[in-house]
């Protein structure tokens, strides 16, 4: 039988391995929308010739080829040179041949639009949805001038500015106590994934769970487990954790809140979880109202990053933020730990 010392020279390893890796960050996993490429969709525009003319023809363009799928394009874009301004004219057919160019009493017909003062058309690509974040923008601007709204938390995020030096403090201790809770898991058996429920108003830990799927039930992994440890603490829960000491949760009594009472299971937590959830968890995580989950490593089946990006569809009835990287190196080798 192994001595008291036999677990020293691993803890030791762990910490040597832990010196050497790179400092962690915290990146924003945008939902798919905000993550995708600039679409493209070919238009028709033109040089005005006349800068006199620019506002007159705007009004006719406006009135007689609303850009009503484009309410995000401007107009007019200033091009510099001794042609200054160009104006959109409207969208081309999608059978465009970009080799035979439409001309502008074809483009233009009825006579709605006064033409003087407009050059030949000429096709253009411009954005085919409004840009969501700050890249897509900049993207989307280099092809037609574009109107932006941006969101200054997923700015501030995709920048590394969201959180400070005691958020990230804070951040990794609770990913520290699923990396723990991991590995006590692994020692029994169980797939080395762990995870920890946080109460983002206190900072305290509701919960602290590692897979269980090879000992209580197989649909439990360790997302799973903490959602249930947290309805246990609300005084539900469908499992007993008796024979798993790594599995806590902090009773009712103990973290109620003032008002209507306790939230709906995870309303207003985080999850802090050392491998990125499958699909059945993401969607657990959006029934149980989750508000923001943290992963150290992505999963070849991940749900929400590497596959499919669960927590930010706008078919579901919630929505949650995504982070990854935290602690990463740590949370890579749980499963290499086993292995070995």
């Amino acid at each position: 039988p192994a001595g008291p010392g036999a677990m020293e020279p691993d803890y030791k390893r762990r910490k040597m391995q832990e010196l050497d890796d790179p400092p962690w960050e915290a990146l924003l996993v945008l939902p798919e929308l905000e993550s995708q490429e600039v679409e493209l969709i070919l238009a028709y525009a033109a040089p005005v010739l006349l800068k006199t003319e620019t506002s007159r023809l705007v009004q006719q363009l406006s009135a007689a080829r609303p850009l009503t799928e484009l309410p995000h394009l401007k107009r007019v874009r200033a091009r510099g040179g001794t042609q200054p301004l160009e104006v959109l004219l409207c969208l081309a057919s999608p059978s465009q041949d970009t080799g035979a160019l439409q001309t502008l009493s074809e483009l233009l017909p009825d006579g709605q639009v006064d033409i003087c003062g407009l050059g030949e058309p000429f096709l253009v690509q411009v954005p085919a949805r409004a840009p969501l974040t700050r890249p897509q923008f900049e993207e989307a601007a280099r092809h037609w001038p574009t109107a932006f709204h941006e969101n200054k938390r997923t700015s501030q995020a995709l920048a590394g500015q969201l959180f400070t030096p005691q958020d990230k403090a804070a951040m990794q201790g609770h990913m520290e106590q699923a990396i723990h809770a991991a590995r006590q898991g692994a020692e029994l058996g169980m797939v080395p994934v762990g995870a920890a429920v946080v109460d983002t108003a206190t900072g305290r830990v509701l919960a602290v769970g590692h897979d269980c799927r090879k000992g209580l039930h197989p649909l439990l992994h360790a997302t799973m487990v903490c959602i249930d440890l947290v309805a246990c603490g609300q005084g539900g829960g469908a499992y007993s954790y008796h024979d798993y000491p790594a599995c806590t949760f902090l009773p009712s009594d103990e973290h109620a809140v003032s008002g209507d009472g306790l939230p709906y299971i995870c309303s207003g937590y985080d999850l802090y979880l050392t491998r990125e959830p499958c699909a059945m968890c993401a969607m657990a995580l959006v029934h149980s109202r989750i508000q923001r989950v943290f992963y150290g490593v992505a999963s070849p089946h991940g749900a929400l990053g590497t596959r499919y990006r669960i927590h930010g569809r706008k078919d579901l009835n919630h929505r949650y933020e995504v982070f990854r990287g935290i602690l990463e190196g740590p949370c890579q080798r749980l499963g290499q730990e086993v292995a070995s």
